[in-house]
């Protein structure tokens, strides 16, 4: 076992360390100081080995105290504060162990951690023929292992700071591990009984339905002020580690490892292999087979209107709907000022403060991942293949007629959004400053339109895909990312709506401007098919 643990270690730290080579060679001006051989430099794999293990340490432990922090402590202390106390108001440590146990209960259904695989895993056992029992214990008591550090850790941290009894607390990541062990038996008696695994689409979807219904009915139920009391809550606690170690003897004693591993790896693959594809054909099947779609112009004018007119379903159907959405949203805000008047001042005062609010609800809206794939897809995959396609003129040319286009397609929600809440800051009792109305309409389009020149930038300075469409640049996965959490982060944010809004506007025409430069510089190097 223990030798099974170090080589799946061993696989899966290369498999990343490679990956982060891989990442670093994808950066446009470092690429330029790596040595051609960057796989064969020790140094540069010693780097890439501390990166993994910083990247494993902030897994094991990252995860658990956003899941602490986000869906158990933040709801306890809110809740039990604002609940409406049916049965009286709940303690906030009472409220932190009901929800723990509830959720926890939810996320043992949702996700056992029994046969949850990893690419390593494929390579371990299907292609290294390795002992998959082992291979499988190995993974999942590694999984149990960290779920216990960082309950315990986070756990107790945040279950002090709401005054909870240390003893119990120490209790809980236990019961975690214990109701994980219970989850991991039903897929095993289940392959014994049956000979298959279950995966029915029913199955599938209860998995889901049912750890959905238990978190609404934990924060609906905290709300109201009905809980289960401490001590029942400990007694389920305690039930749980004892059936969890009962559990042990089938995880041990299931003689099947090898058949649904492989079965499960081998179709893990095949899928993550197809998707790609899938996705592919999904995107052309939505072009219009209209022939007598044209054009009078030439050029690259020509290209670019051919794509536009023939992809009209995909690019303009998303936008419409969201305006419809949009529309109808406004309204009922308006219509909810005529019925509930009191709520005016709340509104109003929201509006002139959490305008970063709306940069996370514009990133959601806008549709510029969409537009740059059916552009890879349906177009560039193959003019790529062309020198006169990636020359600097054509490049910047191009570029410049496809953000007009992707700005058109996301300017009609923006416009509405922005006018919609100039309209209800001035039916919420409006402001001393007429220039806010203004600010909050320019600021938001002026967040469509950074979101559209930022997904093209990118996209020309990174192309991500490969002939398959499968995105194959790290650097393009971390700019991504970041852009989420940095937008995600605008909902924290508290700032006037004046000084917000000026910096947005300046800011957008700033990105313009250092964007067009940069894809004349780099893009004729970068803009290209990756292999």
């Amino acid at each position: 076992m223990l030798k099974t643990l170090k080589i799946s270690f061993g696989m899966k730290n290369t498999y990343r360390v490679n990956t982060i080579l891989y990442g670093l060679k994808q950066i446009p001006l470092v690429k330029e100081l790596l040595p051609a051989e960057l796989y064969g430099v020790r140094g540069l794999k010693i780097f890439a080995s501390v990166i993994s293990v910083i990247v494993e340490i902030f897994s094991a432990l990252g995860g658990k105290a956003i899941y602490f922090a986000l869906m158990v402590f933040l709801p306890a202390g809110l809740i039990s504060e604002n609940s409406h106390g049916i049965l009286g108001m709940p303690d906030p440590a009472d409220g932190f162990l009901f929800v723990f146990v509830i959720l926890t209960i939810a996320g043992a259904i949702a996700n056992p951690y029994m046969f949850d695989t990893g690419r390593n895993n494929y390579y371990g056992v299907v292609l290294m023929n390795m002992n998959a029992r082992e291979v499988a214990l190995v993974d999942f008591w590694y999984k149990i292992f960290k779920l216990v550090i960082g309950f315990m850790i986070f756990g107790i941290f945040m279950g002090l700071q709401l005054g909870a009894d240390l003893w119990i607390l120490i209790l809980m990541p236990f019961f975690a591990a214990g109701v994980k062990l219970i989850g991991a038996t039903f897929p095993l008696s289940y392959y014994e009984k049956h000979g298959k695994r279950r995966d029915s689409k029913v199955i599938g979807m209860l998995s889901v339905f049912i750890p959905l219904t238990l978190m609404g009915l934990a924060y609906g139920f905290l709300w109201l002020g009905i809980i289960i009391p401490k001590m029942v809550c400990v007694a389920i606690m305690v039930a749980g580690i004892l059936l969890g170690l009962l559990s042990l003897k089938k995880i041990l004693n299931f003689g099947y490892y090898r058949e649904i591993y492989r079965e499960i790896l081998l179709e893990t693959m095949n899928v993550r292999v197809g998707s790609d594809r899938l996705r592919t054909q999904a995107t052309r099947k939505v072009i219009s087979a209209d022939t007598s779609i044209t054009s009078s112009k030439s050029g690259l004018e020509y290209l670019n209107e051919l794509f536009i007119r023939r992809h009209r379903k995909i690019l303009w159907t998303a936008s419409n709907r969201i305006s419809l959405v949009a529309l109808a949203v406004i309204a009922l805000v308006l219509i909810a000022f005529a019925f509930f008047p009191e709520i005016k001042g709340g509104v109003n005062e929201m509006l002139m403060t959490s305008l970063p609010y709306m940069l996370f609800v514009m990133y959601l809206l806008n549709r510029g991942t969409g537009f740059t794939e059916a552009l890879f897809i349906n177009c560039d995959h193959s003019f790529l293949t062309y020198p006169f396609f990636k020359t600097p003129a054509a490049i910047l040319k191009l570029f410049r007629i496809r953000l007009w286009e992707i700005i058109k397609v996301n300017l009609p929600p923006a416009v509405i959004i922005g006018a919609g809440l100039a309209l209800i800051l001035f039916m919420s009792g409006g402001t001393d400053n007429p220039l806010n109305y203004g600010i909050l309409f320019v600021s938001v389009v002026g967040m469509s339109v950074f979101f559209s020149v930022h997904y093209l930038t990118i996209y020309y300075l990174l192309q991500p895909y490969t002939i398959d469409a499968e995105v194959r640049s790290s650097m393009y996965k971390v700019i991504m990312g970041v852009t989420y959490l940095v937008c995600y982060m605008g909902i924290q944010v508290h700032l006037p709506t004046f000084w917000f809004g000026i910096a947005c506007i300046a800011f957008s025409v700033l990105y313009f401007i250092v964007s067009m430069i940069l894809v004349y510089r780099f893009a004729p190097e970068t803009f290209r098919i990756r292999t």
